[in-house]
Protein backbone atom coordinates (compact mmCIF):
# COMPACT_ATOMS: atom_id res chain seq x y z
CA UNK A 1 0.00 0.00 0.00
CA UNK A 2 1.26 3.19 -0.64
CA UNK A 3 1.28 5.47 2.29
CA UNK A 4 2.12 9.66 2.52
CA UNK A 5 3.91 10.84 5.17
CA UNK A 6 3.96 14.22 5.89
CA UNK A 7 7.14 15.02 7.52
CA UNK A 8 8.89 18.74 8.90
CA UNK A 9 11.80 19.59 7.45
CA UNK A 10 14.12 22.17 9.26
CA UNK A 11 17.71 22.84 8.74
CA UNK A 12 18.82 25.75 10.47
CA UNK A 13 21.97 25.94 7.84
CA UNK A 14 19.42 26.55 5.06
CA UNK A 15 15.96 27.12 6.73
CA UNK A 16 14.82 30.43 7.92
CA UNK A 17 11.80 28.35 9.11
CA UNK A 18 10.45 24.98 9.52
CA UNK A 19 8.14 23.37 6.39
CA UNK A 20 6.82 20.53 5.56
CA UNK A 21 7.64 18.38 2.81
CA UNK A 22 5.39 14.75 1.75
CA UNK A 23 6.92 11.27 1.17
CA UNK A 24 5.18 8.44 -0.28
CA UNK A 25 6.27 4.84 0.27
CA UNK A 26 5.23 1.97 0.09
CA UNK A 27 4.01 -0.35 3.57
CA UNK A 28 2.50 -3.21 4.45
CA UNK A 29 0.46 -3.66 7.96
CA UNK A 30 3.85 -4.27 9.92
CA UNK A 31 5.13 -1.04 8.86
CA UNK A 32 6.06 0.97 11.79
CA UNK A 33 6.81 5.10 11.57
CA UNK A 34 10.29 4.74 12.01
CA UNK A 35 10.31 2.01 9.11
CA UNK A 36 9.02 4.09 6.88
CA UNK A 37 11.38 7.22 7.63
CA UNK A 38 14.43 4.97 7.15
CA UNK A 39 13.22 3.24 3.63
CA UNK A 40 12.37 7.59 2.81
CA UNK A 41 16.08 8.35 4.31
CA UNK A 42 17.41 5.48 2.23
CA UNK A 43 15.59 5.65 -1.48
CA UNK A 44 14.30 9.36 -1.46
CA UNK A 45 15.87 12.11 0.86
CA UNK A 46 19.42 10.72 2.55
CA UNK A 47 19.11 14.95 4.28
CA UNK A 48 16.03 13.28 6.64
CA UNK A 49 17.71 13.20 10.12
CA UNK A 50 16.36 11.41 12.83
CA UNK A 51 17.67 9.51 16.23
CA UNK A 52 17.27 6.03 16.00
CA UNK A 53 19.07 2.29 17.45
CA UNK A 54 17.53 -0.57 19.15
CA UNK A 55 14.13 -0.53 17.41
CA UNK A 56 12.68 -1.97 20.17
CA UNK A 57 11.38 0.25 22.02
CA UNK A 58 14.24 -0.30 24.63
CA UNK A 59 16.88 2.99 24.28
CA UNK A 60 14.44 5.82 23.69
CA UNK A 61 15.97 7.42 21.18
CA UNK A 62 13.40 7.84 18.17
CA UNK A 63 10.27 9.88 20.41
CA UNK A 64 9.15 12.48 18.03
CA UNK A 65 5.53 13.71 17.80
CA UNK A 66 3.44 11.57 15.51
CA UNK A 67 -0.09 13.46 14.23
CA UNK A 68 0.64 15.62 17.55
CA UNK A 69 1.39 13.05 20.01
CA UNK A 70 4.26 12.20 21.37
CA UNK A 71 5.67 8.46 20.62
CA UNK A 72 8.66 6.27 19.99
CA UNK A 73 8.66 6.02 16.17
CA UNK A 74 9.86 2.25 16.22
CA UNK A 75 6.97 0.96 17.65
CA UNK A 76 3.99 3.18 16.06
CA UNK A 77 2.10 1.07 13.74
CA UNK A 78 1.75 3.38 10.28
CA UNK A 79 -1.43 1.23 9.70
CA UNK A 80 -2.38 2.24 13.42
CA UNK A 81 -2.30 5.68 12.68
CA UNK A 82 -3.82 5.82 9.84
CA UNK A 83 -7.12 4.42 11.20
CA UNK A 84 -6.67 6.49 13.99
CA UNK A 85 -6.35 9.88 12.14
CA UNK A 86 -6.75 8.78 8.67
CA UNK A 87 -2.82 10.74 7.80
CA UNK A 88 0.37 10.31 8.93
CA UNK A 89 2.18 13.75 10.17
CA UNK A 90 5.64 13.57 11.51
CA UNK A 91 7.72 16.34 13.51
CA UNK A 92 10.02 16.74 16.36
CA UNK A 93 9.46 16.74 19.75
CA UNK A 94 7.75 19.84 21.45
CA UNK A 95 9.36 22.08 24.20
CA UNK A 96 12.86 20.94 23.24
CA UNK A 97 15.48 23.36 20.85
CA UNK A 98 15.61 21.53 17.15
CA UNK A 99 18.68 20.46 15.73
CA UNK A 100 17.67 19.15 12.43
CA UNK A 101 14.42 17.81 11.35
CA UNK A 102 13.48 15.31 13.83
CA UNK A 103 16.67 15.95 16.57
CA UNK A 104 15.44 17.88 19.50
CA UNK A 105 18.20 18.98 21.67
CA UNK A 106 18.05 16.59 24.71
CA UNK A 107 20.02 18.52 27.26
CA UNK A 108 16.98 20.60 28.69
CA UNK A 109 16.08 16.79 30.03
CA UNK A 110 19.40 15.98 31.50
CA UNK A 111 19.54 19.10 33.30
CA UNK A 112 16.32 18.16 35.08
CA UNK A 113 17.58 14.49 35.89
CA UNK A 114 20.92 15.89 37.02
CA UNK A 115 18.61 18.51 39.17
CA UNK A 116 17.48 15.90 41.31
CA UNK A 117 20.81 13.80 42.10
CA UNK A 118 19.95 10.33 40.17
CA UNK A 119 22.44 8.17 42.51
CA UNK A 120 22.50 6.80 46.02
CA UNK A 121 24.52 9.59 48.41
CA UNK A 122 25.70 7.27 51.03
CA UNK A 123 28.60 7.97 53.49
CA UNK A 124 29.92 4.06 52.81
CA UNK A 125 32.75 4.20 50.63
CA UNK A 126 32.11 0.65 49.32
CA UNK A 127 29.83 -0.53 47.19
CA UNK A 128 26.61 -1.74 49.45
CA UNK A 129 23.93 -3.89 48.02
CA UNK A 130 20.37 -3.58 49.04
CA UNK A 131 19.37 -6.27 51.81
CA UNK A 132 18.10 -9.61 49.91
CA UNK A 133 14.58 -8.62 52.67
CA UNK A 134 14.09 -5.60 51.42
CA UNK A 135 14.04 -5.91 47.42
CA UNK A 136 10.34 -6.85 47.48
CA UNK A 137 9.33 -4.16 49.58
CA UNK A 138 11.53 -1.55 47.45
CA UNK A 139 9.92 -3.33 43.94
CA UNK A 140 6.23 -2.72 45.36
CA UNK A 141 6.63 0.84 46.13
CA UNK A 142 8.67 2.00 43.15
CA UNK A 143 5.43 0.90 40.85
CA UNK A 144 7.46 0.99 37.92
CA UNK A 145 9.05 4.13 38.18
CA UNK A 146 12.34 2.43 37.26
CA UNK A 147 10.87 1.06 34.00
CA UNK A 148 11.76 4.82 32.18
CA UNK A 149 14.17 4.79 29.25
CA UNK A 150 14.97 8.43 29.47
CA UNK A 151 13.20 9.39 26.12
CA UNK A 152 12.48 12.55 26.97
CA UNK A 153 8.12 12.15 25.61
CA UNK A 154 7.07 13.30 29.13
CA UNK A 155 9.22 16.44 29.37
CA UNK A 156 7.94 17.14 25.27
CA UNK A 157 4.08 17.06 26.55
CA UNK A 158 4.49 18.57 30.29
CA UNK A 159 2.49 21.76 30.27
CA UNK A 160 4.16 23.03 33.41
CA UNK A 161 7.50 22.80 31.31
CA UNK A 162 5.94 24.43 28.80
CA UNK A 163 4.61 27.23 30.79
CA UNK A 164 8.15 27.40 32.78
CA UNK A 165 11.38 26.19 31.70
CA UNK A 166 12.34 25.43 35.16
CA UNK A 167 10.06 22.91 35.90
CA UNK A 168 11.91 19.78 37.03
CA UNK A 169 9.24 17.38 34.90
CA UNK A 170 7.81 14.28 34.71
CA UNK A 171 11.12 11.90 34.16
CA UNK A 172 13.08 13.92 37.04
CA UNK A 173 10.66 13.81 39.80
CA UNK A 174 9.67 10.25 38.88
CA UNK A 175 13.32 9.99 39.32
CA UNK A 176 13.41 11.45 42.59
CA UNK A 177 10.73 8.68 44.40
CA UNK A 178 13.50 5.92 43.34
CA UNK A 179 15.90 7.20 45.82
CA UNK A 180 12.97 7.80 48.41
CA UNK A 181 12.23 3.88 48.39
CA UNK A 182 16.25 3.10 48.35
CA UNK A 183 17.31 2.15 52.00
CA UNK A 184 20.95 2.85 51.28
CA UNK A 185 20.13 6.70 50.80
CA UNK A 186 21.24 8.72 53.42
CA UNK A 187 19.66 12.28 52.04
CA UNK A 188 15.90 11.09 51.92
CA UNK A 189 14.96 13.97 54.13
CA UNK A 190 17.21 16.74 52.25
CA UNK A 191 15.99 15.57 48.59
CA UNK A 192 12.50 15.87 50.10
CA UNK A 193 12.81 19.02 51.05
CA UNK A 194 14.81 20.46 48.21
CA UNK A 195 11.23 19.07 45.56
CA UNK A 196 9.35 21.74 48.07
CA UNK A 197 10.79 24.66 45.70
CA UNK A 198 9.14 26.51 43.14
CA UNK A 199 8.74 24.34 39.94
CA UNK A 200 9.35 21.28 42.13
CA UNK A 201 6.16 18.87 43.10
CA UNK A 202 3.57 21.27 43.73
CA UNK A 203 4.22 23.07 40.42
CA UNK A 204 2.81 19.74 38.53
CA UNK A 205 -0.68 20.70 37.17
CA UNK A 206 -1.87 17.01 36.91
CA UNK A 207 -2.85 17.52 33.48
CA UNK A 208 -1.85 13.62 32.50
CA UNK A 209 -0.18 14.06 29.33
CA UNK A 210 2.70 12.78 30.57
CA UNK A 211 0.87 9.74 31.96
CA UNK A 212 -0.14 9.44 28.02
CA UNK A 213 2.38 9.59 26.15
CA UNK A 214 4.65 7.49 28.31
CA UNK A 215 5.92 4.47 26.51
CA UNK A 216 6.57 2.49 29.46
CA UNK A 217 3.52 3.51 32.28
CA UNK A 218 6.02 4.90 34.47
CA UNK A 219 2.61 6.73 35.33
CA UNK A 220 5.28 9.88 36.13
CA UNK A 221 2.22 11.79 37.10
CA UNK A 222 1.11 8.97 40.25
CA UNK A 223 4.80 9.27 41.25
CA UNK A 224 4.88 12.92 42.00
CA UNK A 225 1.38 12.54 43.47
CA UNK A 226 3.09 9.69 45.62
CA UNK A 227 6.39 12.48 46.52
CA UNK A 228 2.93 14.43 47.62
CA UNK A 229 2.08 12.34 49.99
CA UNK A 230 5.38 11.78 51.36
CA UNK A 231 5.97 15.04 52.28
CA UNK A 232 3.04 16.16 53.95
CA UNK A 233 3.20 12.79 55.75
CA UNK A 234 7.00 14.24 56.74
CA UNK A 235 5.42 17.64 57.68
CA UNK A 236 6.45 19.51 54.99
CA UNK A 237 2.82 21.37 54.31
CA UNK A 238 4.13 25.08 53.77
CA UNK A 239 3.96 25.39 50.12
CA UNK A 240 0.88 26.73 48.52
CA UNK A 241 0.09 23.03 47.15
CA UNK A 242 0.71 21.12 50.32
CA UNK A 243 -1.62 23.50 52.63
CA UNK A 244 -4.61 23.88 49.87
CA UNK A 245 -4.69 19.48 50.27
CA UNK A 246 -4.08 19.61 54.02
CA UNK A 247 -6.72 22.84 54.19
CA UNK A 248 -9.18 20.93 52.07
CA UNK A 249 -9.63 17.58 53.88
CA UNK A 250 -9.59 19.30 57.17
CA UNK A 251 -12.50 21.61 56.07
CA UNK A 252 -14.42 18.50 54.53
CA UNK A 253 -13.19 16.71 57.60
CA UNK A 254 -14.76 19.15 59.87
CA UNK A 255 -18.01 20.24 57.52
CA UNK A 256 -18.85 17.08 55.61
CA UNK A 257 -18.21 19.14 52.49
CA UNK A 258 -15.44 21.52 50.96
CA UNK A 259 -16.49 25.32 52.35
CA UNK A 260 -15.02 27.31 49.32
CA UNK A 261 -15.35 30.52 51.44
CA UNK A 262 -13.15 29.19 54.52
CA UNK A 263 -10.24 27.25 52.31
CA UNK A 264 -8.55 30.90 50.92
CA UNK A 265 -8.90 32.24 54.50
CA UNK A 266 -7.46 29.14 55.84
CA UNK A 267 -4.60 29.02 52.95
CA UNK A 268 -3.61 32.33 53.77
CA UNK A 269 -4.23 32.44 57.48
CA UNK A 270 -0.97 33.77 59.45
CA UNK A 271 -0.05 36.32 56.48
CA UNK A 272 -2.26 39.44 56.02
CA UNK A 273 -0.14 40.14 52.83
CA UNK A 274 -1.51 37.18 51.35
CA UNK A 275 -5.22 37.52 53.00
CA UNK A 276 -5.20 41.11 51.42
CA UNK A 277 -4.55 39.95 48.48
CA UNK A 278 -7.48 37.12 48.54
CA UNK A 279 -10.46 40.20 49.23
CA UNK A 280 -10.77 40.73 45.19
CA UNK A 281 -11.40 37.03 45.30
CA UNK A 282 -13.85 37.02 48.58
CA UNK A 283 -16.32 39.61 46.91
CA UNK A 284 -16.20 37.91 43.43
CA UNK A 285 -17.18 34.67 45.76
CA UNK A 286 -19.89 36.22 47.50
CA UNK A 287 -21.54 37.91 43.91
CA UNK A 288 -21.78 34.14 42.64
CA UNK A 289 -23.17 32.62 45.86
CA UNK A 290 -19.82 30.71 46.62
CA UNK A 291 -19.61 32.22 50.00
CA UNK A 292 -22.92 31.94 51.30
CA UNK A 293 -23.21 33.75 55.08
CA UNK A 294 -24.97 30.64 56.25
CA UNK A 295 -22.63 27.77 55.32
CA UNK A 296 -24.95 24.49 53.81
CA UNK A 297 -25.66 21.87 56.30
CA UNK A 298 -24.77 18.29 55.52
CA UNK A 299 -27.29 15.87 56.23
CA UNK A 300 -25.49 12.90 58.70
CA UNK A 301 -22.47 14.53 58.80
CA UNK A 302 -21.09 12.76 61.84
CA UNK A 303 -20.79 9.99 59.39
CA UNK A 304 -18.59 12.06 57.18
CA UNK A 305 -16.57 13.05 60.27
CA UNK A 306 -16.44 9.18 61.32
CA UNK A 307 -14.52 8.39 58.38
CA UNK A 308 -11.78 11.17 58.73
CA UNK A 309 -11.11 10.03 62.74
CA UNK A 310 -11.02 6.70 61.76
CA UNK A 311 -8.79 7.80 59.28
CA UNK A 312 -6.42 9.53 61.67
CA UNK A 313 -6.58 6.96 64.10
CA UNK A 314 -5.00 4.50 61.72
CA UNK A 315 -2.26 6.58 61.28
CA UNK A 316 -1.11 6.32 64.96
Amino acid sequence: MRVKLTVQKFDPEQDVKPHNRDYFVEAGRETTVLAALMKIKAEIDGTLTFRASCRAAICGSCPMQINGSQKLACRTSIFEELEHHQKISVGPMANMPVIKDMVVQMDPFWEKIRAVTPYVISSDDGERPIPTEALKTIQTDLENADACIMCGACLSACNSFEASDQFLGPAALAKAIRFQVDPRDEQHDTRLNALQESNGIWDCVRCVSCVQVCPKDVQPMEQIVRLRRRSIEKGLTDSVGARHITKFVKIVGEEGRLNEARLPIMMTWGSLKKMLRIIPLGIKMLLHGKAPITPHKVPDVHEIQAIFKRKQESKR
